[in-house]
């Protein structure tokens, strides 16, 4: 009985503290509006307008360089001083330009977008390659995803030369032709600064950008920072028999042996959930907006309700869930070529995002070894493996953090986990802080549309995204 009532006064004592917490959090608000200079915000819109009229689809079977060499002079035409006063360095298509500072003892920063868009089938409400500028955005393929970047951070240094300022670090402005397709062109850049033992102090990629409401229970516009990014990897599983005619079909055929392995991981999570540091701050820096007492409790009091977490997480936010664990989609299959042929060979393919704590090759062995229980074969296309997490209490990240305050200063700050691919991965060997930040509005039907219909981008924002660039280089002074 004492015992019962001792277990009874720990979980009061630890209740109270939480609650104690939860009232110390406080209740916060985020504000963000749109520019209101419609001179500037016409001119953005225009040289955006103009990016996207050049149609740079990539193609993994048929590379085209000269396509990308012609869009080169696209951006030359709009940005003249960036081609008159840095110094351009092309790579097969992948574009980088190099800008001098004045302290050459300070490590290089390297701002980077690509020039490469995803195919644009399907009905548009505007041709996808017209750039059109209507209901107060942008419209065409690549408005979101990402030629944005591009057009900002080019504008943001020729204003700034026009200026007269000159970065105390070197500043490169890097564009890959192959991101879309999962191509080399980033690698090659990063080679390049490799090959001529330059380490950089900060890469600023895509990966995150300001979001509205981002999980249920938080409302409001955050600034969403990539503080890594899980890796890629592509596994085939194979099934074989001696074929036959479906007249006489046998017991675990191939097909059903996949049928079967697929249904085990669905149901199974084979992968370990766990917390980062990452997502740690994700949950308590949105904590004081939460308009749920019992949500804002809960992420107040990480230490506490982890294991809660854990369960709830996937109905709150899937996209907040692939954050703790390696996930799987089964994304392709194929049997025999005929209807009533048993297949020789089928096979399906899954798309795994390796997370730090579970290794892509332990990820790996665990799907292989669930398959040997089906007879099945694994074969591995890629293995590719996270990225080195963004220091939370380094001078990068709060680099970071200090300029998205001073151009947004009413947003909330929100680090998480890319669960998708950026170019920024292939540049680990160079720079240990990579940041995924787009300075840019998306909402989540514009987010929809970036690999489907009617990709656009909001004009208000765009003054923000180059102020955002020009005050990011600014903030070398200050190293």
């Amino acid at each position: 009985m004492e015992f019962i009532l001792l277990i009874l006064l720990v979980i009061v004592v630890l209740l109270v503290i939480a609650l104690i917490r939860t009232l110390l959090v406080g209740n916060k608000e985020t504000f963000y509006e749109y520019s209101t200079d419609q001179e500037r915000i016409d001119l953005y819109s225009d040289k955006l307008s103009k990016l996207i009229q050049y149609e740079t689809i990539s193609y993994r079977d048929k590379p085209d360089v000269e396509k990308f060499r012609g869009f080169h002079k696209v951006i030359e035409n709009l940005y003249p001083n960036v081609f008159k006063h840095l110094e351009k360095i092309e790579i097969d298509g992948n574009l980088m330009m190099k800008w001098k500072g004045t302290d050459p003892t300070l490590d290089p920063i390297i701002l980077i977008s690509h020039q490469d868009v995803v195919e644009a089938t399907g009905e548009w409400i505007y041709p996808p390659f017209s750039g059109t500028i209507a209901d107060g955005k942008v419209w065409g393929r690549g408005a979101g995803d990402i030629k944005v970047g591009i057009m900002s951070f080019y504008q943001a240094v020729e204003e700034l030369l026009i200026e007269g300022y000159t970065p105390k670090c070197d500043v490169y402005l890097g564009s890959s032709c192959t991101e879309e397709i999962g191509g080399d062109g980033a690698l090659k850049m990063a080679d390049w600064f490799k090959e001529r033992g330059i380490n950089l102090y900060l890469l600023s990629d895509e990966g995150g950008s300001i979001v509205s409401d981002p999980i249920v229970g938080i409302k409001g516009n955050f600034a969403a920072i990539g503080i890594f990014e899980k890796g890629y990897g592509d596994l085939k599983i194979i099934a074989k028999s001696s074929g036959g005619h479906s007249s006489t079909p046998p017991k675990n055929s191939p097909i059903a042996r996949l049928a079967k392995f697929v249904n085990y991981i669905e149901i199974n999570n084979p992968f370990k959930v766990r917390f980062s540091a990452a997502v740690d701050a994700m949950l308590t820096n949105l904590a004081p907006y939460s308009s749920n007492f019992m949500l804002k409790f809960i992420m107040s009091n990480l230490w506490l309700f982890k294991p809660v977490l854990k369960l709830i997480l996937p109905a709150i936010s899937p996209h907040a869930a692939a954050m703790l664990q390696t996930t799987i989609c089964f994304t392709m299959a194929k049997g025999s070529e005929g209807y009533n042929v048993i297949p020789q060979e089928a096979y399906v393919t899954a798309n795994l995002r390796y997370i730090p704590h579970q290794s892509t090759d332990e990820a790996n062995k665990i799907v292989t070894e669930i398959a040997k229980k089906y007879d099945l074969e694994v074969e591995t296309i890629i293995a590719g493996y996270p990225s080195k997490p963004l220091d939370l209490k380094g001078p990068q990240y709060n680099m970071i953090v200090d300029t998205i305050n001073k151009v947004f200063p009413g947003v909330g700050i929100m680090p998480y986990v890319v669960t998708g691919g950026t170019d920024s991965r292939f540049f680990a060997e160079v720079c240990d802080n990579c940041v995924r930040f787009a300075p840019v509005n998306y909402t989540a039907e514009q987010l929809k549309g970036m690999h489907g219909l009617n990709e656009n981008i909001d004009q208000g924002c765009l003054p923000m995204a180059v102020d955002w660039y020009k005050e990011l280089i600014k903030a070398q002074e200050r190293r």
